[in-house]
């Protein structure tokens, strides 16, 4: 009779069968994906080049004459475009990478927050932001604001979880402070001047909060912001003489950014123009705006109940630094410059989003009043959202659809490549029909009319006006070409 092995059970014993264990998708990986896919479906198949778009994609391009990069820019987009851009000029693909790339990050921020708050309320946050028709708009767009969103969520997750130490062990905070350091930096190489606002209260965290009050935290924020300022720096002393001087050439860009009330521009906007400059509009349909003038409220509401409960001291800094941070972030726009655009306040949108989800989830449980209330709730924002969504989506659609008819028009007329474009809206025209872009006047200027005069002698030359407006002085001469259905007219050099 044989010995039974470890593989043979004896004989009548019940056969062990493992159990199979089905691994269910997280939350956020569910909400990320949905964010997603209505990019893919919704946006990139139908969204050309945008005009700031043309002017970050075109600086990474080997196919197309780089536009002018005004002072207040910083070179953070033109890296995240610069892996297809090598490899291709086609609007639709950029698109697509950086719906892909945006997926993953939304996804990457918000899993940080995963061990301070739990897998539902961190989904619960990334999908109130994803949902913006703002964050869904600009996902896929070659535009800083979405990312510097991300990147501050990233940023403030990575120094509480290191001021926790939520996973233990000094090598694993050490980590944390690296994620601090390198999500700094990435929103410091975005935008120079978000980069320094976030520091403002992350450093401050570190200055009030006991276990932040440490040499590595510290130098994690400082290292982050500095790391990320040096290409902005160099430009600014390569192009500009210093940096005094380019943050002045930057105010005037802006139209001298001084202390003055926004919030009212804001609220204009907060359901589109995509750019409200000047601002002097009536609100498209105001009721859609409850969301937006609740915030401040459900802001002081979280700061409250974040003073009650279970380890109070992290539980404050927990909701008290994406608040501080969120205001934070929200101060240029609502106190220094003179025009608004609804894209500006993604960062403070998603940093709210954290204590906002935590709020509600920690009001409704077990209360069932409390969790019919907070899906009505959803349920209108979600109304509104979608409102704003297709309607500012329609009007992008129509707005870089009308750059790509300009530059078809400009192409039969013979303006090909190698060729300049100047006039009103020249960087994304200039882009769609592969010329370089140059304006003598304004904001953009890199030509003088010497220069200008020049080169319509050697390639072909195009100024754009609007359709009822007379030549600009140095294009008397040159031949009217009508632009139908675009607004505009142009006049090309050497025709007639």
């Amino acid at each position: 009779m044989s010995t039974p092995t470890a593989l043979t059970p004896p004989s009548g014993a019940p056969t062990r069968v493992p159990a199979r264990t089905h691994r269910r998708p997280s939350p956020l990986a569910l909400v990320s994906l949905a964010y997603g896919l209505v990019q893919l479906a919704a946006v990139v198949p139908w969204l050309g080049l945008g005009w700031d778009e043309s002017v970050y994609v075109s600086q990474t391009d080997p196919h197309h004459p780089a536009a002018y990069f005004s002072a207040p820019r910083s070179r953070g987009v033109t890296y995240l475009t610069a892996p297809l851009t090598w490899l291709t000029n086609e609007p639709h693909a950029v698109h697509l990478w950086l719906a892909l790339l945006s997926t993953a990050c939304l996804y990457g921020a918000f899993a940080v927050w995963r061990p301070l708050l739990g897998a539902g309320r961190s989904a619960l946050a990334a999908a109130l932001f994803a949902s913006l028709w703002t964050a869904l708009l600009y996902g896929p767009q070659a535009m800083p604001n979405l990312w510097v969103a991300l990147g501050a969520v990233a940023a403030t997750g990575w120094l509480l979880r290191g001021a926790a130490g939520t996973a233990g062990g000094a090598g694993v905070r050490g980590r944390a402070w690296w994620g601090v350091a390198l999500a700094v930096a990435g929103v410091t190489l975005l935008r120079f001047p978000d980069g320094c606002w976030l520091a403002l209260p992350l450093g401050l965290a570190c200055l009030a909060h006991r276990p932040l009050r440490r040499l590595a935290p510290m130098a994690a924020v400082a290292g982050g912001v500095v790391a990320g300022a040096v290409p902005w720096v160099v430009e600014a002393y390569g192009r500009w003489g210093g940096i005094g001087e380019r943050l002045r050439v930057s105010s005037d860009v802006q139209g001298e950014m001084g202390l003055r009330w926004a919030g009212g521009d804001a609220w204009l906007s907060v359901n589109g123009p995509l750019l409200c400059r000047p601002c002097d509009i009536e609100p498209y349909q105001p009721w859609l705006t409850w969301w937006w003038l609740l915030l401040p409220v459900l802001g002081l509401v979280c700061a409250v109940r974040g003073r009650h409960g279970a380890g109070r001291a992290a539980r404050r800094v927990t909701v008290w630094l994406p608040l501080a941070g969120a205001l934070a972030l929200s101060l240029p726009y609502l106190l220094t410059l003179g025009y608004s655009a609804p894209r500006f306040f993604l960062p403070a949108y998603a940093l709210l989003a954290l204590p906002l989800a935590t709020t509600a989830l920690d009001a409704a449980r077990g209360r069932r009043p409390y969790v019919v209330a907070l899906c009505a709730v959803l349920a209108l924002y979600g109304v509104s959202q979608t409102t704003g969504f297709w309607r500012n989506l329609m009007g992008a659609r129509h707005t870089t659809h009308r750059y790509e008819t300009v530059a078809a028009h400009l192409h039969r007329a013979g303006v090909r490549p190698p060729c300049l474009i100047t006039g009103a809206q020249t960087p994304p025209v200039s882009y769609a029909a592969g010329c370089a872009s140059g304006n003598v006047a304004g904001n953009n200027k890199n030509l003088t009319h010497a220069a200008l005069r020049a080169l319509a002698t050697r390639i072909p030359v195009a100024a754009l006006t609007a359709a009822d407006a007379a030549p600009p002085a140095y294009a008397r001469t040159w031949h009217p070409l009508p632009l139908p259905g675009t607004g505009l007219r142009a006049w090309v050099a050497g025709r007639g």
